[in-house]
Protein backbone atom coordinates (compact mmCIF):
# COMPACT_ATOMS: atom_id res chain seq x y z
CA UNK A 1 0.00 0.00 0.00
CA UNK A 2 2.81 2.41 0.91
CA UNK A 3 4.65 1.61 -2.37
CA UNK A 4 1.45 2.15 -4.34
CA UNK A 5 0.84 5.49 -2.56
CA UNK A 6 4.40 6.67 -3.33
CA UNK A 7 4.09 5.74 -7.01
CA UNK A 8 0.71 7.48 -7.26
CA UNK A 9 2.08 10.61 -5.54
CA UNK A 10 5.08 10.72 -7.87
CA UNK A 11 2.79 10.37 -10.87
CA UNK A 12 0.64 13.27 -9.66
CA UNK A 13 3.72 15.44 -9.08
CA UNK A 14 5.10 14.59 -12.53
CA UNK A 15 1.78 15.49 -14.16
CA UNK A 16 1.58 18.75 -12.19
CA UNK A 17 5.13 19.64 -13.19
CA UNK A 18 4.36 18.91 -16.84
CA UNK A 19 1.31 21.20 -16.76
CA UNK A 20 3.03 24.02 -14.82
CA UNK A 21 4.40 26.93 -16.84
CA UNK A 22 6.55 29.75 -15.52
CA UNK A 23 5.03 33.18 -16.22
CA UNK A 24 7.55 35.96 -16.83
CA UNK A 25 7.18 39.26 -18.71
CA UNK A 26 8.72 39.42 -22.20
CA UNK A 27 11.74 41.66 -22.72
CA UNK A 28 10.08 43.09 -25.83
CA UNK A 29 6.37 43.72 -25.42
CA UNK A 30 3.92 43.32 -28.29
CA UNK A 31 1.98 46.38 -29.41
CA UNK A 32 -0.68 47.32 -31.95
CA UNK A 33 -1.45 50.69 -33.54
CA UNK A 34 -4.69 51.45 -35.40
CA UNK A 35 -5.31 54.81 -37.02
CA UNK A 36 -7.79 56.01 -39.62
CA UNK A 37 -6.21 58.57 -41.96
CA UNK A 38 -8.88 60.28 -44.04
CA UNK A 39 -10.85 57.21 -45.11
CA UNK A 40 -7.98 54.71 -44.93
CA UNK A 41 -7.39 52.22 -42.10
CA UNK A 42 -3.73 51.88 -41.12
CA UNK A 43 -2.55 49.20 -38.67
CA UNK A 44 0.86 48.37 -37.23
CA UNK A 45 1.79 45.20 -35.32
CA UNK A 46 5.24 45.14 -33.71
CA UNK A 47 7.34 44.31 -30.67
CA UNK A 48 8.95 47.01 -28.50
CA UNK A 49 12.48 46.47 -27.14
CA UNK A 50 13.90 48.80 -24.46
CA UNK A 51 17.26 50.57 -24.35
CA UNK A 52 18.08 49.13 -20.90
CA UNK A 53 21.20 51.30 -20.58
CA UNK A 54 22.52 50.34 -24.00
CA UNK A 55 23.68 52.64 -26.78
CA UNK A 56 21.25 51.89 -29.60
CA UNK A 57 22.12 53.41 -32.97
CA UNK A 58 25.66 52.81 -34.10
CA UNK A 59 26.10 50.01 -31.53
CA UNK A 60 23.13 47.74 -30.72
CA UNK A 61 21.73 48.65 -34.14
CA UNK A 62 24.78 49.12 -36.40
CA UNK A 63 24.82 51.82 -39.05
CA UNK A 64 24.71 50.73 -42.68
CA UNK A 65 23.21 47.29 -42.00
CA UNK A 66 19.70 45.98 -42.58
CA UNK A 67 17.62 46.07 -39.38
CA UNK A 68 14.38 44.28 -38.57
CA UNK A 69 13.03 47.58 -37.12
CA UNK A 70 11.79 46.22 -33.83
CA UNK A 71 12.11 42.81 -32.20
CA UNK A 72 10.89 39.23 -32.57
CA UNK A 73 8.53 38.65 -35.52
CA UNK A 74 8.36 41.17 -38.36
CA UNK A 75 7.10 44.65 -37.71
CA UNK A 76 4.07 44.75 -40.04
CA UNK A 77 2.16 47.75 -41.37
CA UNK A 78 -1.16 47.32 -43.20
CA UNK A 79 -2.87 49.84 -45.47
CA UNK A 80 -6.53 49.37 -46.43
CA UNK A 81 -6.04 51.45 -49.61
CA UNK A 82 -3.18 52.28 -51.95
CA UNK A 83 -0.97 55.00 -50.48
CA UNK A 84 1.70 57.27 -51.92
CA UNK A 85 5.19 57.54 -50.42
CA UNK A 86 7.85 59.80 -51.89
CA UNK A 87 5.89 60.05 -55.15
CA UNK A 88 5.62 56.25 -55.48
CA UNK A 89 2.49 54.11 -55.07
CA UNK A 90 2.43 51.40 -52.40
CA UNK A 91 -0.43 49.02 -53.09
CA UNK A 92 -2.90 48.24 -50.33
CA UNK A 93 -1.90 45.27 -48.20
CA UNK A 94 0.50 44.26 -45.43
CA UNK A 95 4.26 44.81 -45.44
CA UNK A 96 7.21 44.08 -43.18
CA UNK A 97 9.18 47.22 -42.38
CA UNK A 98 12.95 46.96 -42.69
CA UNK A 99 15.40 49.82 -42.37
CA UNK A 100 19.04 50.62 -43.02
CA UNK A 101 19.96 53.23 -40.39
CA UNK A 102 22.69 55.78 -41.06
CA UNK A 103 23.81 58.84 -39.12
CA UNK A 104 21.98 61.42 -41.26
CA UNK A 105 19.57 59.36 -43.36
CA UNK A 106 17.69 56.07 -43.16
CA UNK A 107 16.43 53.84 -45.92
CA UNK A 108 12.96 52.52 -45.08
CA UNK A 109 11.88 49.38 -46.95
CA UNK A 110 8.38 47.92 -47.30
CA UNK A 111 8.84 44.18 -47.89
CA UNK A 112 6.12 41.86 -49.20
CA UNK A 113 7.02 38.82 -47.07
CA UNK A 114 5.79 39.40 -43.50
CA UNK A 115 6.38 35.90 -42.08
CA UNK A 116 9.94 36.12 -40.82
CA UNK A 117 11.50 36.03 -37.40
CA UNK A 118 13.70 39.05 -37.76
CA UNK A 119 15.46 39.19 -41.13
CA UNK A 120 14.59 36.79 -43.98
CA UNK A 121 16.99 33.85 -44.36
CA UNK A 122 17.43 34.93 -47.96
CA UNK A 123 16.84 38.56 -48.92
CA UNK A 124 14.80 38.82 -52.13
CA UNK A 125 15.01 42.14 -53.98
CA UNK A 126 11.87 41.26 -55.95
CA UNK A 127 9.88 41.36 -52.71
CA UNK A 128 10.66 45.03 -52.09
CA UNK A 129 7.35 46.80 -52.72
CA UNK A 130 8.79 50.26 -52.07
CA UNK A 131 11.80 51.89 -50.48
CA UNK A 132 12.38 55.51 -49.52
CA UNK A 133 15.09 57.56 -47.85
CA UNK A 134 14.24 59.75 -44.85
CA UNK A 135 16.32 62.38 -43.09
CA UNK A 136 17.07 61.73 -39.41
CA UNK A 137 15.48 64.09 -36.90
CA UNK A 138 17.05 64.44 -33.43
CA UNK A 139 14.65 64.56 -30.48
CA UNK A 140 14.84 66.66 -27.32
CA UNK A 141 13.55 63.76 -25.24
CA UNK A 142 14.71 60.17 -25.03
CA UNK A 143 12.49 57.24 -26.01
CA UNK A 144 13.48 54.35 -23.72
CA UNK A 145 11.07 52.01 -25.53
CA UNK A 146 11.11 51.53 -29.30
CA UNK A 147 7.98 53.24 -30.60
CA UNK A 148 6.03 53.30 -33.86
CA UNK A 149 3.17 55.76 -34.26
CA UNK A 150 0.93 57.43 -36.83
CA UNK A 151 1.11 61.17 -36.18
CA UNK A 152 0.42 64.49 -37.90
CA UNK A 153 -2.84 62.98 -39.11
CA UNK A 154 -4.52 65.07 -41.80
CA UNK A 155 -7.39 64.48 -44.22
CA UNK A 156 -5.10 63.15 -46.92
CA UNK A 157 -1.77 62.33 -45.27
CA UNK A 158 0.00 61.31 -42.06
CA UNK A 159 3.47 60.36 -40.82
CA UNK A 160 4.50 56.84 -39.89
CA UNK A 161 7.03 57.67 -37.17
CA UNK A 162 9.89 55.44 -36.02
CA UNK A 163 11.23 56.57 -32.63
CA UNK A 164 13.92 55.19 -30.35
CA UNK A 165 16.67 56.69 -28.22
CA UNK A 166 16.72 60.33 -29.45
CA UNK A 167 16.06 59.50 -33.09
CA UNK A 168 12.91 60.17 -35.12
CA UNK A 169 12.32 58.88 -38.65
CA UNK A 170 9.05 60.28 -40.08
CA UNK A 171 7.76 58.54 -43.22
CA UNK A 172 5.10 60.73 -44.84
CA UNK A 173 2.38 58.79 -46.67
CA UNK A 174 -0.55 60.17 -48.63
CA UNK A 175 -3.96 58.50 -48.76
CA UNK A 176 -6.57 58.73 -51.58
CA UNK A 177 -9.19 60.50 -49.46
CA UNK A 178 -10.50 62.76 -52.20
CA UNK A 179 -11.02 59.92 -54.68
CA UNK A 180 -12.78 57.79 -52.07
CA UNK A 181 -14.93 60.67 -50.83
CA UNK A 182 -15.98 61.72 -54.33
CA UNK A 183 -16.85 58.12 -55.25
CA UNK A 184 -18.92 57.86 -52.06
CA UNK A 185 -20.70 61.15 -52.74
CA UNK A 186 -21.44 60.13 -56.33
CA UNK A 187 -22.81 56.72 -55.31
CA UNK A 188 -24.78 57.99 -52.33
CA UNK A 189 -26.45 60.82 -54.18
CA UNK A 190 -28.44 58.37 -56.24
CA UNK A 191 -30.73 58.38 -53.19
CA UNK A 192 -29.28 60.75 -50.57
CA UNK A 193 -30.40 61.13 -46.97
CA UNK A 194 -30.31 64.36 -44.98
CA UNK A 195 -27.03 63.40 -43.32
CA UNK A 196 -25.48 62.73 -46.75
CA UNK A 197 -26.21 66.30 -47.88
CA UNK A 198 -24.60 67.59 -44.69
CA UNK A 199 -21.54 65.33 -44.99
CA UNK A 200 -20.97 66.28 -48.63
CA UNK A 201 -21.33 70.00 -47.87
CA UNK A 202 -18.92 69.72 -44.94
CA UNK A 203 -16.34 67.89 -47.03
CA UNK A 204 -16.49 70.47 -49.83
CA UNK A 205 -16.20 73.26 -47.24
CA UNK A 206 -13.19 71.68 -45.50
CA UNK A 207 -11.34 70.91 -48.74
CA UNK A 208 -12.13 74.20 -50.48
CA UNK A 209 -14.05 72.63 -53.35
CA UNK A 210 -17.10 74.10 -55.13
CA UNK A 211 -18.72 76.27 -52.42
CA UNK A 212 -21.82 76.81 -54.55
CA UNK A 213 -22.45 73.07 -54.45
CA UNK A 214 -21.64 72.98 -50.76
CA UNK A 215 -24.19 75.73 -50.09
CA UNK A 216 -26.79 73.96 -52.20
CA UNK A 217 -26.28 70.71 -50.29
CA UNK A 218 -26.42 72.28 -46.83
CA UNK A 219 -29.59 74.14 -47.86
CA UNK A 220 -31.10 70.80 -48.90
CA UNK A 221 -30.11 69.29 -45.55
CA UNK A 222 -31.71 72.22 -43.70
CA UNK A 223 -34.88 72.23 -45.83
CA UNK A 224 -35.37 68.47 -45.46
CA UNK A 225 -34.93 68.70 -41.67
CA UNK A 226 -38.20 70.62 -41.33
CA UNK A 227 -38.79 71.91 -37.80
CA UNK A 228 -35.90 69.87 -36.37
CA UNK A 229 -32.93 71.61 -37.96
CA UNK A 230 -29.72 70.80 -36.03
CA UNK A 231 -27.78 73.87 -34.93
CA UNK A 232 -24.60 72.47 -36.48
CA UNK A 233 -26.31 72.33 -39.91
CA UNK A 234 -26.98 76.07 -39.71
CA UNK A 235 -23.50 76.71 -38.31
CA UNK A 236 -21.95 74.97 -41.35
CA UNK A 237 -24.09 77.07 -43.70
CA UNK A 238 -22.77 80.25 -42.10
CA UNK A 239 -19.19 79.01 -42.48
CA UNK A 240 -19.72 78.21 -46.16
CA UNK A 241 -21.25 81.65 -46.75
CA UNK A 242 -18.33 83.36 -45.01
CA UNK A 243 -15.77 81.35 -46.97
CA UNK A 244 -17.58 82.26 -50.20
CA UNK A 245 -17.31 85.96 -49.29
CA UNK A 246 -20.95 86.54 -48.24
CA UNK A 247 -20.24 87.97 -44.78
CA UNK A 248 -23.68 89.63 -44.54
CA UNK A 249 -25.44 86.34 -45.19
CA UNK A 250 -23.00 84.53 -42.91
CA UNK A 251 -23.77 86.84 -39.98
CA UNK A 252 -27.53 86.48 -40.48
CA UNK A 253 -27.24 82.68 -40.62
CA UNK A 254 -24.91 82.59 -37.61
CA UNK A 255 -27.51 84.44 -35.55
CA UNK A 256 -30.02 81.69 -36.36
CA UNK A 257 -27.42 79.06 -35.47
CA UNK A 258 -26.71 80.89 -32.21
CA UNK A 259 -30.39 80.86 -31.26
CA UNK A 260 -30.63 77.11 -31.98
CA UNK A 261 -27.44 76.39 -30.02
CA UNK A 262 -28.75 78.37 -27.02
CA UNK A 263 -32.01 76.41 -27.09
CA UNK A 264 -29.99 73.16 -27.22
CA UNK A 265 -27.77 74.46 -24.39
CA UNK A 266 -24.62 73.66 -26.34
CA UNK A 267 -22.17 76.18 -24.88
CA UNK A 268 -19.38 75.30 -27.31
CA UNK A 269 -21.53 76.17 -30.33
CA UNK A 270 -22.88 79.26 -28.57
CA UNK A 271 -19.33 80.54 -28.21
CA UNK A 272 -18.32 79.57 -31.76
CA UNK A 273 -21.30 81.44 -33.24
CA UNK A 274 -20.76 84.52 -31.08
CA UNK A 275 -17.09 84.61 -32.06
CA UNK A 276 -17.96 84.18 -35.74
CA UNK A 277 -20.59 86.94 -35.67
CA UNK A 278 -18.09 89.30 -34.06
CA UNK A 279 -15.36 88.45 -36.58
CA UNK A 280 -17.51 88.53 -39.73
CA UNK A 281 -19.27 91.73 -38.69
CA UNK A 282 -15.94 93.56 -38.95
CA UNK A 283 -15.86 92.86 -42.70
CA UNK A 284 -19.35 94.24 -43.37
Amino acid sequence: MIRKFVITSLAVLALTAAEAQVQTPPTSTKSEVHQVVGLTDVKIDYSRPNMRGRLVFGDLVPYGRLWRTGANMNTVVSFANDVEIDGKILKKGSYAIYTIPKVEEWEVIFYKDTNNWGLPEKWDETKIALSTKVKVQNLDRKFETFTLAINNVNIDYADLEIMWERTLIPVRFKVPTDNLAMESISETFEGPKIVDYYAAAEYFYLTGKDLTKALSWINSAIDKSGDKVPYYFVRLKSQIQAKAGDKVGAVATAKVALDLAEKANNLDYVKMNKDAIKEWSKAI
